[in-house]
């Protein structure tokens, strides 16, 4: 939060346009000076777009959405093995066998997993075989231990297979059916199928078959590096003793932790005092690391406009306002040499702030990484209590859903620094712009926050 007077009670001089009279001349807005949610938020998309692909180390990889189609160069698994511990066997050597009447095998080796030279299996035989391991020439199923004596020569079921002997005999006590408790090649995965297509995120099972497949690095748009930062010397760290006319910085914590929720690589850079050259030496700092930049604080029109000096040495970053509330002042351009890096500049008050984020820095992380989701959720739900509107707002209030009986109510009031109520909240209840008021029992529009 920073000094911004932004807020649902916000006075008259900080949000007539008439104090901005640059602004109905800026390209793209309406003759009122005023843009639309909709039109900013195109605004921004069109400036951002997937981040360019690069080769990463799989762990590296973890969190990213893949660039192109995976294709198995090999078969998964790549040769027949055992399911079970127990007697790789041939199946006519097992038929009516029964505890009474067991079939009697040689045992003629031991397969353990890795194994590289097989013996072969021929009627009447069999060969000790681990989980895993390579299923031997002439076998055609596996009789799990338990169907087993094990090799004890009891003819009982046994838990595990005994120490080799030489003229080590098996009773078998079941008939065993062909193939089973085989893995055959390919089952799983067969070589020249797509196994991850292009946008598919990376977690912890696509990094795993990945692996499996042989594959160790993997061609991902990366996690866009996202520097967060608040301005306003009236912000002091949390843990420190705040001051008459103080406040602890929250908004820099808020914003990196919404950037890495919308899957971002965020740092917080946290509270810049309203020192122009404090600031620039700030930024300066970031650009090298940044692929976004996310302030807040410093956008509204007020006699202590820090932010805009600064970002008006760069060029390319365009002040408006919006008909929202709350959020009505934004910022959003380019800074930095070249083609520069997108910059969103948020209102300071907290609320603005977080519902700013979600509604326009969001889908553009969304955007860079690739990912088809770009937009939270947003489904129809009944409002039991009555709702009021300014006229030419799209008004966003912090509310409660319940899914189960499709109804939302809010939480707290509009104003624009309850992080209180914002805390308790699970959605944005949305009034459009043309609606002054809502009677209780209405439809609304509800913007799904998640976990």
């Amino acid at each position: 939060m920073t000094g911004s007077t932004e807020s649902g009670t916000t006075p008259a001089a900080c949000c007539d346009d008439s104090a901005d009279p640059a602004a109905a001349a800026r390209p793209g807005a309406r003759p009122d000076g005023l843009w639309t949610v909709d039109e900013h938020l195109a605004d921004v998309l069109a400036a951002v777009g997937p981040l360019p692909a690069i080769e990463l180390q799989l762990l590296d990889a973890q969190g990213c959405r893949l660039a192109e189609d995976v294709v198995a160069e090999g078969d998964l698994p790549p040769f027949d093995n055992s399911s079970m511990d127990g007697y790789a066997l041939r199946t006519p050597d097992t038929v009516g066998a029964s505890d009474a009447y067991p079939s009697v095998l040689t045992v003629v080796g031991d397969i353990a997993a890795g194994a590289g030279e097989l013996p072969a299996v021929g009627p009447g035989q069999a060969a000790r075989i681990m989980t895993g391991a390579p299923v031997p020439p002439g076998a055609g199923a596996v009789a799990p231990v338990e169907w087993t004596d094990g090799g004890t020569g009891t003819g009982r079921p046994a838990d595990a297979m005994a120490a080799a002997v030489e003229g080590e005999e098996v009773r078998v006590l079941r008939p065993v059916a062909e193939a089973a408790h085989i893995r055959r090649r390919g089952s799983d995965v067969a070589a020249g199928s797509r196994v991850l297509t292009a946008g598919t995120r990376l977690g912890p099972a696509q990094l795993g078959l990945l692996a499996a497949i042989g594959r160790a690095t993997a061609t991902v748009r990366p996690r866009p590096r996202v520097v967060v930062l608040s301005t306003g010397s009236e912000l002091v760290q949390p843990g420190e003793p705040v001051g008459p006319g103080q406040i602890s910085e929250s908004n820099s914590f808020t914003l990196t932790a919404a950037a890495r929720d919308a899957g971002a690589i965020a740092y917080r850079v946290g509270g810049v005092p309203d020192d122009a050259a404090r600031l620039r030496a700030v930024l300066e700092d970031q650009l090298g690391r940044a692929d976004l930049i996310v302030t807040s604080g410093g956008v509204s029109v007020g006699a202590y406009d820090v932010v805009k000096e600064v970002f008006a040495e760069y060029g390319g970053v365009d002040f408006r306002r919006l008909r929202m509330q709350p959020g009505k002042p934004q910022g959003f351009g380019r800074i930095g040499p070249g083609p520069g890096v997108p910059l969103l500049a948020l209102p300071g008050n907290p609320v603005s702030a977080y519902i700013s984020f979600e509604l326009f820095v969001r889908p553009a992380i969304r955007t860079m990484l690739g990912a088809e989701d770009v937009h939270r959720p947003v489904v129809r739900a009944h409002c039991p209590v009555a709702l009021r509107s300014p006229a030419g707002r799209r008004q966003f209030l912090r509310g409660r859903y319940t899914a189960s009986d499709g109804l939302v109510e809010p939480v707290g009031g509009a104003e624009s620094h309850l992080v209180g109520a914002l805390a308790r909240a699970d959605c944005l209840i949305t009034v459009p712009e043309d609606v002054t008021s809502l009677p209780a029992g209405s439809e609304v529009d509800v913007v799904l926050l998640g976990g």
